[in-house]
This record gives C-alpha cells, structure tokens and sequence, in this order.
C-alpha cells in the first residue's frame, strides 16, 4: 500500500526549513512520489476489470437493465460495487453515488435513464477544485440501434473504464489538497449524454473544474494503416473557448492565446509528465478538439466552459470499433479483447494517475494573469492568487515560463518565491515570445501553465478587454 503522502493537517504539507531555505533556483522538479504512483498501477487488475465488463455481453445504452448478468444495467451496477470494495481500503474516503437523467431524442427514441456512476474523492484543503477522470461505460456493434447483440467493447471502452477504476485504487491511498473524481459514463455512443448530466451536476454542486482527462480507447497497439506501437499515446486538446465571447475574442486576437487555452495547457502538462514520469511513452499533441469528425465524453464540458483532454492510442484499429463480430474474407471484425495489450493500458493509465495527482496535488492555480511590455526592451508577468489561506501552505512560488510563438512546448522559465506576484524579463521582448505562469507546491508539483488574459484562464477572474 502507498503511503499517505497528504493529510488533513496544514502542517503536513510543509517541507523543512532546510527545504524551504533553498535557492528559489533550485525548488524541486522532480517529484518522487509520482514514480511511485506510476508503479503502483497494475496490468493485470486491468485486464481483469475489462474481462469482466466484457463479460456482460453487450453494454449498449439501450441495453438490458434488469438482468444480473447481462446488459448496461448489471455493468453500472458492478462498477458501483468495485468502486465501493475500493473504497474499503482508501487513505482518503471515496462517495460512490450515481448520477442520472432521463433523455430521448436521436439515438435514443424513446425516453431512457442513462446513468453515470461516479467516485468523488474529496480534496483537503480545497474540495471545490475538482478533476476528472472519465470512462465509458457502453458499447455498440455495427449498427448505433442494436442494443441486444454480443457487443463486448473491449477497447471502446472497457479499456478506458478499467483504467478509470484502476486510477481509483492506486490514487485513494493518498490524500490531496483538491477533489479528483473518478466517473463511469453512460450514453457516449448515443450522443454524450452521461458527460452531457455529469456537466450539469458539476454546475449544480458548484464545482471548479480545473480539468477531464477522457479516455476513451487506451489499449490498442495495432494500427489499421499496419503500425504497431506501444511506445505513444495522443492528447487531443481545443485552441480557443466554444463559448469564447466577442470581447474576449478581440482580447485574443491582441495578445494571442489560439493555441493557449487551459485544455491545451493540460495537454502540454500531459506531454511534460509523460517523458518525466512514464518510461517508454510519447505523447504526440493534437490541435484538435477530437478525431476528424468524430466525437468523445472530453467535449460536453469544453462546451460548459471546462478545460478537457481526451487521452487515447495513437494507431485506431477501424475493425475492431463498432463492428458486429464476424470474420469476412479472412479478415476478424468486432471489439474483442484479443485485441487489447494489456501494458499498453497500464502505461496510459499511469500517465492519467500521474496528471491526476499533479492537477490534484497541485497548489492554488494562478489568476488573473497579465502581461505588460509594450515599446519597451523587457517583459513582465503579473499574477494573482485565490484568497484561500489553507491552499497557500502547500505554495513553494511559482514558475514564469515563455516560449516561442511557433514552440509546442514551453521552453524556457524563471522560479520566484511564493510571496511574488510579478516578475520582469529583462531583454525579453513582448513582441517575440509567448508568456504564462505556474504555480509550485512544496514537493515540486506545478499547476499547468495560465497563459495571460481571458483566454488562458483556469479559474474564475475578471475579463480584460483592452487592447494593447
């Protein structure tokens, strides 16, 4: 068992002095603990759990819900079950409950309960700051509207729900300053429902969503175009806001942000985490909300305003998705879990558990940030915290980073010290460079980065809509 790293005292969230004491230059990047939670996540609890979701026979929405052993009903209900044995043996309490609505229209002609069932891990310090984590629960053959045939979903999307439950286990062995939810969601493949009822009851519990990792197929390794890989996994993000308004849109077209949003940040911290912390895994961004034309459980609260990531293979196999089992001309068709690599699931559920436990773990996310630098030869950066005075004692300072405007990735930072709230760049000229902020905990975690203005915020803050 991991040990408890965080608990429900301020004090221990404190390093020594001698820590503190350090030079700001040296605050801590590498953080041990998260090698240990990558370990912790296990293949072969994986595979059990999608042996047993692919035991159900077919989890499609429109499924049985009254059998035990057959259809979407019996799988929610033992996704309850685990998620309440998991709760036996946590560190930190786990609320297991189910939230659902009633919904038609579409793929769904005729009113039907779709129901998500859901784990919420409560933060310490700031329980209101919450993360996700998503998994599908249903599943479909050929056709969207055939809800009774064998549709065992193996990969899209046992794999995606057993690394959300395994993330359960190894995570609530640790308490953390903010909330990560673990969720299982229903109706994906009828038109997003379940993210579209788990939005709406972030809204109704006044939830800040800092960030939804979606996964939605993690355990494929051989391509349809014939490449097999197990060594990358990609992290589709949208540039700007949907629900971007005009001034905010005049803001960014001024100070630029296109490619900054929080979603977008939480893909470069995605990328970060997985050369630092998960062996043998690349991370290949995509500017994309989604696939080309197609869709995943991340968009809902993009479209509530929530940054949200979906986390996934590289190489899709089109003839395992959505297919009725057979074989045609030598070729086998259907999502059976023959076609699942195991480790590979292991490695994206790790990258998940570790940016789970950055985005949780993490300080108070900076705000209201803004640059300044107009004519003149240097920059500066100024930013602002929530008032919360629990939160600042896991506050170390906070790292001002810039890159060039065609970078994917931050490439260059400054440390300050936790009291700072501005820091200037000598010779570093506005015009040339793309700027944000990260706050740092004491063990070394970072937020991801805010990039400055509307368009780069994570948490509530005034809009500025001057122009520069």
């Amino acid at each position: 068992m991991l040990k408890k790293i965080l608990t429900a005292g301020v004090a221990a969230l404190t390093l020594t002095g001698a820590l503190i004491a350090q030079d700001h230059e040296n605050a801590p990047e590498d953080v041990r603990r998260l090698h240990g939670f990558a370990a912790a996540v296990s293949a072969d609890n994986i595979e059990k759990d999608i042996e047993k979701l692919v035991g159900f026979g077919t989890r499609h929405t429109l499924s049985d819900t009254k059998s035990d052993t057959r259809g979407i009903g019996a799988a929610r209900r033992w996704i309850e079950a685990e998620f309440n044995r998991i709760s036996e043996g946590c560190v930190a309490d786990l609320e297991v409950y189910t939230v659902s609505d009633t919904v038609s229209g579409g793929r769904i002609p005729e009113p039907t309960e779709v129901v998500n069932v859901i784990a919420v891990q409560r933060g310490i310090l700031d329980p209101d700051r919450v993360v996700i984590m998503s998994g599908d629960i249903d599943s479909r053959v050929s056709d969207v509207m055939n809800s009774t045939d064998d549709s065992p979903g193996a990969n899209d999307n046992a794999s995606g729900m057993a690394g959300t439950i395994e993330a359960a286990r190894v995570l609530c062995q640790t308490k953390f300053p903010g909330t990560i939810v673990y969720a299982g969601l229903s109706g994906e493949e009828q038109g997003l429902y379940g993210g579209r009822i788990l939005a709406d009851h972030a809204k109704e519990q006044g939830w800040r969503i800092m960030g939804v990792l979606n996964n939605d197929m993690i355990g494929n390794i051989e391509g349809i175009n014939g490449v097999i890989d197990n060594t990358t996994a990609r992290v589709f993000s949208e540039g700007t806001r949907v629900n971007e308004t005009p001034q905010e849109a005049r803001q960014r077209r001024f100070w630029g942000g296109e490619v900054d949003s929080p979603s977008r940040n939480i893909a470069r911290l995605v990328d970060k985490l997985a050369d630092k912390y998960i062996p043998n895994l690349d991370v290949m961004m995509v500017y994309r909300l989604d696939r080309f034309r197609r869709g995943g459980h991340h968009r809902p609260f993009n479209e509530a305003g929530w940054p949200g990531v979906r986390i996934m293979e590289t190489n899709e196999n089109y003839n395992r998705q959505h297919q009725d089992i057979r074989t045609e001309n030598g070729i086998k068709y259907g999502d059976t879990i023959d076609g699942v690599d195991f480790d590979y699931a292991r490695k994206l559920t790790a990258l998940n558990v570790v940016t789970l436990a950055t985005l949780a773990g993490s300080p108070p996310f900076p705000v209201e940030v803004t640059i300044e630098g107009a004519v003149q030869p240097s920059t500066t950066v100024k930013w602002n915290i929530r008032p919360d005075v629990r939160e600042r004692a896991n506050l170390r300072g906070f790292r001002v980073y810039w890159r060039l405007t065609t970078d994917a990735q931050w490439r260059w930072s400054r440390f300050v010290g936790r009291d700072a709230r501005e820091l200037t760049l000598d010779n570093v000229v506005i015009d040339n460079y793309l700027f944000g902020v990260a706050a740092v905990a004491n063990d070394g975690i970072e937020t991801p980065v805010v990039f400055p203005g509307s368009m780069g915020r994570f948490d509530v803050m005034p809009t500025d809509d001057s122009e520069e």
